[in-house]
Order: C-alpha cells, then structure tokens, then sequence
C-alpha cells in the first residue's frame, strides 16, 4: 500500500469520527434541553432508570455523553446513586444502536445525506430544523468517511503482511487491550464501536472472535472518561464511576471467559447472520450489553450498598458551599463539552451563590440589631466569595454561549447574565448593612424602640421575600410567584409607610439625626435588595 492509500484511511478515519461528533452534537441541541427532566424521571425503580438510560444515549448517540452526564447529576444531588446504576445499566444498551445502524450498509447514499444535511442546515432558518439537518449531515459524512476508506482498506486486507498482523490479536488478551487503548484514546465506545464495524463492513478480513474480544474492550475503554470526570466530584459520584468501571470489567470477564471456553456461542451468531461479519460483530454487541444488564439489574440495590462501603462517606466531610472556587461547573473536557451538562451546572452555581447571598443579608441583618462586629467581618468576607462566583459564573457562561445551544438553554443562560448582577446586588446590600453595624458600634447610636420594630418587620418581610424567590428559581416553579409578587409589594409598602414615620419622628425630635440617615439607608437596602429577589423570582416565566 502507497503512501495515497494511507493518507485515504487517515482522512476516512478523520472524516467517520467527525460525522460521528456532529451527529451526537445536533442530537444534543435537540434533545438537550429535555434530557435534564427526562433523566430525572429516572426514580429508584430500576426498570425506569433502565428504559431512561437507553433513550437518552440513543438521543445523544453516545454512552460517554451520557454517563457523564449521570455523574454531573449524581454530583449536583439531582439524582441518587441507586437511580444512577439504572442510568448507567441503559446506556450500555444503548450505545449499541450506532452499531446496528453503521452495519445497515447505506454508504453508498452518503453524498445524497450530506447534500440533504447541508440544505437543511445552511439555508433553512427555523433553528429545530437546522439542528435536524446538522445530524443528517453528519450522518452522511460518517457514511462518506466510511466510503473514502473503503477501497485501500480492502488493499490493506489482502496484504500477507496485514493478515499476519491480525493473527497477533487472536490473543484475547492483546483484543481487549487493543479495544480499551482505542476506545480510551477517542474517548468514545460508539465511534470505536463504529469504525470496527466499518472494517467488516468494508471486507477487512477480521476474525469475527477477534471482533468480540475487541468490543469487549471498548466496554472497558468507554468507562475512563466516566471515571475521570468523578474526580473533581463528590463521593456519590465517584460511587457511580466506579460502578460504570467495575460493571464493565466483569461483564467483559465473565463474556470474554464463556467465550473461550464456550466457543460455539460465537459459533452461533456466526450461523444465525451467515455471511454478513458486520451484522454478526453488531448483534454481539447488542446482545452481551443486554445479558450483561439483565445479569445485573436484580442486584442494584446490593450494588449500591457495596459501593457505599468501598467508597464510605466521610464523617468529617466540610461544607464546601463558602468555598471561593467553582464546584458545578468545575467539569471535566468531556462534561463541559456537553451544553445541557454546563447550563444546569451554572444553574446549580447560582443557586449556590444565591444562598450565600440570601444567608449574608440574614447574617447582616443579626449582626445590625446584634451590633455584633464578628457577624459584620464574617458578612464581609463572604461578599467576598459572592464577588468571586459572580465573576468566574459570568465568564463560564459567555463561553456557554458559543456553544450549540437549544432554544431552551439559550434563553436560560441569556437570563442567567441578569440574575447573577440581581444576586451579587443582594450582596452589596448585605454589605451595606454590614459596614452600618460597624459604624452603629465605634458611635455608640441607639434607634428608638419604634424604628427597631420597623426595621425588624422590613427586615424579616424582605428576608422571607429572598428565600422565596431563589427557591423559585431553584426549582424553575412559577407557581411560588403570586405569593412572590404580594411580598414584593409588601416590602415596598412597607418601606414607604416606615420612611413617612421616620419623617415624622424627626419633626418631634423623637430620633437622633446620625441614626436617622442610616435608617433610611437600610430601608433603601431592604426594599432594592426585595426588586432584586423579585428578578430573580420571574425570571422563571
């Protein structure tokens, strides 16, 4: 084979696992904003999770996507360890589907997916059809890769020396191993999943057994990245890659040792899909990630409290929530290339910073009628990490922006930008309030009895407001507004009715001049740190 030849398998390889990556992301800005609810769905009954498991990786072609996309979850507390095993147990099963569909043979209509695809993508401006034109097109260009390759690869087949080569993975072992280096390195069990069927496909003489061992592999491979990404994460996570890792290296070893000691299971695919290698590789993998879930579905509530005790919880573990660094959206490559994974990630770090926030102002507020100078430092310092996550939250979510985004996600991350200034102006309230508490101190002031009880009722009105509105936005609930909105006007109500009073005491000589300018300052605060709350609250409309 000439240096032409090579070049050809090269740019076909090129070509094929690029389809593949612009399938999964068109499938993902079409599915994406659904996938966070429907993965939800996934209670602790095991059928369920498995059924979600299965459609979500078939939606996003890829079981790295979403296994990944489980730890995020896992690791943000949206979903539980034993709905996780579900999740993980459907997604081997579905990322078989790409393999049936490569050994359907429909190269030859390449040209005519890819110029459908770029029609549809490039001159129609309805965003849901041009993300349906994107998958087609990469559809078409995988195929097309697929065709680029075909000719010198059926060269190479023939060559003695190729076919010498072959005969070294005939080592189960050294199959295995070939299939996990190549499935890690790509990061994708669906894309070396594909191309080994593309090989028999395209009449590459691979021993069909040879083939088995190798998809065993990939099963191995694919689990890296699911483990790399439970790094960063907490402990429940780390449970979830473990058990992805560990289901797929007993799967493979429980297969792989039936296989060599039962060789007429192979011997019957071989029989039952005579003549076609490549249908008889998909159907192999289809049908051990079937067996291999069906072996384990009954077990994965002992499962889950075998991981608990090899990964046991820390009786010591700290609340990272003061933490000044990202814990969301602190994701692997894989994870943040995942647009749903990163927006319901940034979704999590605001409603972190919005309970800092929320919390600093309660805090502000004791340390004022406390005039307890070590709870002002302390709201001081966690203004502080509020400014921080504001900061870092911003910049993650403008490189958000430049990703292929669905409807959906597009106009949350657009309101995302006005919540975080809504929460970081909470903050400086907080702070305000704060540095009164200071200056009430070094003064000794003291407020009449009536301004107290004023400033306590506006206090707690606005407190209660708060709490309202980021739970609203953490649910993404409207129902809670109604009750939002009369708070809201409560609060302003208030604010009014206490400024005309304090008016008032300032004409009978009822209050001192010093505590009067900060009195109207903290109702300045408490009543804009309520339309703050009130932003926040509707932008779930």
């Amino acid at each position: 084979m000439g240096i032409d030849g090579i070049i050809l398998i090269a740019g076909g390889l090129g070509l094929f696992l690029f389809g593949m990556r612009i399938m999964s992301s068109g499938l993902q800005a079409i599915a994406g904003d659904r996938l966070h609810g429907f993965l939800q769905k996934a209670t602790s009954n095991r059928f369920l999770g498995v059924f979600v498991g299965i459609v979500a990786t078939v939606a996003l072609n890829s079981s790295t996507a979403s296994t990944v996309m489980t730890v995020s979850f896992v690791n943000s507390g949206l979903m539980n360890l034993t709905q996780s095993i579900g999740i993980i147990l459907g997604a081997n099963v579905g990322t078989t589907f790409s393999g049936q569909l490569v050994a359907f043979r429909v190269d030859a209509y390449a040209p005519i997916f890819i110029f459908v695809g770029v029609i549809m993508y490039a001159f129609i401006k309805d965003t849901r059809i041009k993300n349906i034109g994107y998958v087609i097109l990469g559809f078409g260009i995988l195929f097309f890769g697929i065709t680029t390759m075909g000719g010198p690869l059926r060269g190479l087949g023939q060559l003695p020396e190729f076919r010498e080569f072959l005969v070294n993975f005939s080592n189960p072992f050294l199959a295995i191993l070939a299939g996990f280096a190549f499935t890690a390195a790509v990061q994708s069990s669906t894309a070396a999943t594909g191309v080994l069927i593309s090989m028999h496909v395209l009449g590459v003489p691979i021993p069909f057994e040879t083939s088995a061992f190798i998809i065993l592999g990939t099963n191995i491979g694919t689990s890296i990245t699911t483990l790399i990404a439970s790094i960063p994460a907490n402990r429940e996570s780390k449970r979830a890659a473990i058990f992805h890792i560990g289901y797929d290296i007993i799967g493979s070893a429980i297969f792989g040792t039936l296989i060599f000691l039962v060789p007429s299971i192979l011997g019957w695919f071989e029989a039952t899909w005579y003549g076609d290698t490549a249908r008889q590789v998909a159907m192999f993998h289809t049908l051990y990630n079937v067996a291999t879930m069906l072996m384990l579905l009954g077990f994965i509530g002992p499962i889950a409290k075998l991981l608990y005790k090899i990964v046991p919880s820390k009786a010591t573990e700290t609340d990272k929530t003061y933490e000044k660094k990202l814990i969301y959206l602190n994701l692997t490559n894989q994870a943040a290339q995942l647009p749903n994974i990163v927006v319901n990630a940034a979704h999590k770090e605001i409603c972190r910073m919005g309970s800092i926030a929320n919390k600093n102002l309660k805090l502000s507020i004791d340390s004022f009628f406390e005039k307890d100078i070590e709870k002002a430092n302390k709201v001081l310092e966690n203004e502080k990490v509020v400014n921080y996550l504001n900061q870092e939250i911003t910049s993650k979510l403008v490189s958000v922006n430049s990703m292929r985004l669905s409807p959906n996600d597009a106009e949350r991350v657009g309101k995302m930008f006005s919540i975080l200034s809504d929460i970081e102006r909470i903050g400086d309230h907080a702070e305000n309030i704060a540095e009164y508490t200071k200056f009430i101190k070094e003064n000794s002031l003291k407020f009449s009895d009536d301004a107290k009880e004023e400033l306590k009722i506006l206090s707690d009105t606005t407190i209660k407001l708060a709490k309202a509105a980021l739970s609203a936005f953490g649910s993404q609930n409207p129902a809670k507004l109604p009750e939002i909105e009369e708070l809201e006007e409560t609060v302003d109500k208030l604010s009014k009715d206490f400024a005309q009073n304090h008016v008032q005491r300032l004409k009978t000589g009822c209050c001192d001049p010093k505590c009067g300018v900060i009195f109207v300052d903290m109702i300045t605060d408490l009543e804009r740190s309520g339309d703050h709350a009130n932003n926040i609250a509707f932008s779930v409309q």
